[in-house]
């Protein structure tokens, strides 16, 4: 295993700093218990929109606090959940008054750990109110969830809830806002090869050289089929099918497609992905309208990608440009 480390049981700590440094003017990064919030909360009036989940994933969940996006993010060990500590916390810091959405990717820690978090907040008379994405098509059980898993739907369901908070919109508003997001979004990712957490120091399972995984989660988790090395067109469409026939999305549909890299893809092969899966999407008769490509929600070095595939309507559309100033995404701000 090599890593640009210093001791395993202090990545995330000398990360968080990192990111403190780096992005002074955005975020503050609070210790003991560990959060990060925007840097102007809390806004009073304003629905406080907060995530988070294990570590490993960056530039999920930190990168995407900011203005247009999350107030406050509540980063775990790597892999792993974060206890409902840093969440109440990170909820009280972004109460502006008009109460706090949580916006929990479907692990089972993630799940009950935010729901102990709000029981908390409440008894301190914040509103909150939760919704669990459960995009990914590969799987309905895992070892890390019951259902299926939250993936690359998060990044485009807080950019969008983000928007609509910021333009004041209430509790009720946002939250239905980003259950019509989860319930129009799927993904389904790849891998070719494995992740190696930093504590563990060996790799989450084993890949020959010439295999692929097919339908892997964002936790180093193997898929649900292994197969032989395919070019890329191939794997977009292996992909794909699953995503579009489970909606279903049909022709006459409008679109945001949304190409991951899982931590170690270089950009010229996510690209190349890009360009055959928007070919399919249009032979279908499915109209893309926006797109997004690059290393959003990873799974620390891993080698392979995910595509997600969100319908949109003139609402999502607005919402989905609005201005976003973040460490990781950002634009018109």
């Amino acid at each position: 295993m090599k890593k640009i480390i210093n001791d395993p049981a202090n990545v995330v700590e000398e990360a968080l700093a990192g990111m403190a440094a780096a992005h002074a003017d955005l975020i503050n990064v609070h210790v003991d218990p560990h959060y990060i919030v925007r840097k102007d909360a809390p806004r009073p009036g304003k629905v406080g929109i907060v995530s988070g989940g294990g570590s490993g994933h960056e530039p999920l969940h930190g990168g995407f606090v900011g203005m247009g996006m999350l107030d406050a993010a509540c980063p775990g060990a790597v892999f792993t959940s974060p206890t409902p500590d840093p969440v109440y916390e990170a909820t009280k810091a972004v109460d502006g008054g008009a109460g706090v959405l949580y916006i929990v990717k479907n692990y089972t820690g993630d799940v009950l750990n935010f729901e102990t978090a709000a029981e908390l907040a409440m008894a301190d008379g914040i509103e909150v109110e939760s919704v669990i994405i459960d995009d990914d098509v590969a799987v309905r059980d895992s070892l890390y969830t019951a259902g299926r898993r939250g993936v690359g739907g998060t990044v485009l369901a807080e950019k969008i809830v983000g928007a609509a908070a910021e333009r004041g919109d209430g509790l009720a508003e946002v939250k239905a806002l980003c259950e019509r997001v989860n319930a129009n979004v799927r993904s389904m990712g790849m891998a070719l090869n494995p992740c190696t957490v930093p504590h563990a120091g060996r790799p989450t399972f084993e890949l020959g050289e010439n295999e692929m995984e097919i339908g892997i989660g964002i936790h180093g988790e193997p898929g649900r089929e292994r197969l032989p090395l395919e070019p890329a067109n191939a794997i977009v469409e292996r992909l794909l099918a699953p995503v579009v026939e489970d909606l279903p999305f049909d022709a006459g549909d409008r679109t945001l497609l949304f190409v991951n890299g899982m931590g170690g893809t270089p950009l010229i092969e996510l690209y190349l992905a890009y360009a055959h899966a928007e070919k399919v999407l249009t032979q279908r008769g499915i109209t893309v309208e926006r797109r997004l490509v690059g290393n959003f929600i990873t799974s620390l070095e891993m080698q392979g990608m995910s595509i997600t595939l969100l319908r949109v309507d003139d609402e999502l559309i607005e919402l989905w440009d609005a201005p976003v100033h973040t460490p990781a995404l950002r634009w018109r701000a």
